[in-house]
């Protein structure tokens, strides 16, 4: 077979990295009718998978498999596309896709199958990053949320979304068009009435997409305090293993601990950090060092304090030290040597929760909180798993709406910003979305998607 350009034709493995029982190569580019007759070794079939022997170019055996040959229009990317599938050893993974660029192939980069999808009208932008975002789901709510919209639910809210502003953009627009017309046209025809549903049914999106957004991300929480006030143990205790030592003994841990959880379907991600104290050791030093950059880094801090000392100078320093900004719960703990019952409080320094982790008394309380915190409440089966991107442009959307609403009389206003709103809108499924952010977006995909 002759060579193509390099490119037309991309290949690359698509099963992950390591050892299975199976593994895939995957081919996308004009006219692989000939390509997939030279690996099957017989004329392809469209989308019927054939027993094949793969060889190199000297004849030799490098596996037997199947060849699947998806013709145009009818693949995921939109152009022909062949599936080679072996065993799945990653020696012969490489073997198999080295023969397809001596054969005129080249390696795909990164997300680039999907991008082809994109380009090629099999999948508007939203839908090609819900495939990631599958890929990379960490929950089973994630992961529902990622299939949603990747069979078009997200989609379809937007384009209808779409639609209304376009309506209601034609009626503004065509009032400007006759000058004896005036706003109470628009008044008579509803206008702004429709406009405030617009603005309602986008807030509801973009409550929807902040709880997608936090089942795609999780919270990052760190666990801060003196020594021995019980991090470790109720770091053990949310993640229901033994993950960190626990000893009497002040300085034990001396490097965060990171352990991920689910609440609710939330990913929380806790951080068990060195205790906080001033100390000679050098090793614990760089521990505390590490402490106070995940404290940086922190979506919450949740500081520990021994309930039989109280809040002490040492605490109220730490506390100074806090970034400004960052959400905080103190966590009173061991209230079970005192025999005190599991509460919650609220008082001029923010929420105060009674606990024991070793005896796991009140610990429900935090977990709780924690989804207070991050503003998580149950939407039902559908949370739309959004990306920055998408919360960015709903807020901007729904900015230029509201911006309509309040310029009721000026009606050039109103048209520009529902032309605004519908650009905003439009870049989430990449009717509007330059060439560079294209790059970016599929660029964080892994090779072989």
């Amino acid at each position: 077979m002759a060579p193509r350009p390099p490119s037309d034709i991309i290949a690359a493995i698509a099963t992950a990295p390591g050892r299975g029982g199976i593994g895939v190569v995957r081919i996308s580019g004009p006219d692989l009718s000939a390509l997939a007759t030279l690996f099957g070794n017989r004329e392809a079939d469209a989308r019927v998978a054939r027993f094949a022997r793969f060889k190199d170019a000297n004849g030799g055996l490098i596996d037997e498999g199947l060849v699947l040959y998806f013709p145009a229009p009818h693949s995921f990317t939109g152009e022909d596309v062949i599936e080679l599938q072996g065993h799945g050893g990653p020696v012969v993974m490489q073997l198999l896709l080295a023969r397809c660029l001596e054969l005129g192939a080249r390696l795909a980069e990164p997300g680039e199958f999907t991008r082809r999808a994109f380009l090629n009208g099999k999948l508007d932008l939203a839908q090609a990053e819900s495939v990631a975002d599958l890929i990379e789901a960490s929950t089973a709510a994630a992961a529902r949320s990622a299939v949603r919209s990747l069979t078009g639910g997200f989609s379809k809210e937007v384009q209808g979304l779409c639609e209304r502003l376009i309506d209601l953009r034609m009626l503004v627009e065509a009032t400007l068009d006759f000058p004896d017309e005036d706003v109470d046209f628009l008044i008579e025809a509803r206008a702004f009435e429709r406009i405030e549903i617009v603005a309602a049914e986008l807030r509801a999106i973009l409550d929807r997409a902040r709880q997608g957004s936090l089942l795609r991300n999780g919270l990052h929480v760190v666990l801060v305090g003196q020594p021995n006030v019980g991090k470790s143990s109720l770091l053990n205790r949310l993640a229901g293993i033994d993950r960190a030592i626990v000893t009497d003994i002040a300085g034990t841990t001396r490097d965060a601990l990171r352990e991920t959880i689910q609440i609710e379907g939330i990913p929380l991600h806790i951080i068990d950090t060195a205790g906080l104290r001033e100390t000679s050791d050098e090793v614990e030093k760089i521990g505390i060092a590490r402490t106070w950059q995940e404290i940086e880094r922190a979506d919450v801090v949740v500081r520990l304090v021994d309930v039989r000392a109280g809040l002490t100078d040492t605490d109220a320093d730490i506390d100074a030290r806090l970034p400004a900004g960052v959400e905080r719960i103190t966590v009173f703990n061991k209230v079970d040597l005192l025999e005190r019952q599991p509460e919650r409080m609220e008082g001029d320094r923010g929420v105060s929760l009674y606990l024991s982790a070793k005896a796991d008394q009140g610990v429900d309380l935090l977990r709780v909180e924690l989804l207070r915190v991050a503003g998580w409440h149950r939407h039902g089966e559908d949370v739309i798993l959004a990306r920055e991107r998408h919360l960015v442009a709903l807020r901007e959307a729904l900015a230029r709406v509201d911006a309509a609403l309040e310029n009721r009389h000026a009606l050039e206003l109103i048209a520009e910003e529902l032309r605004l709103a519908q650009d905003a809108v439009n870049e989430i499924t990449g009717e509007f979305t330059p060439d560079d952010l294209l790059g970016v977006i599929f660029s964080r995909f892994c090779i072989g998607k």
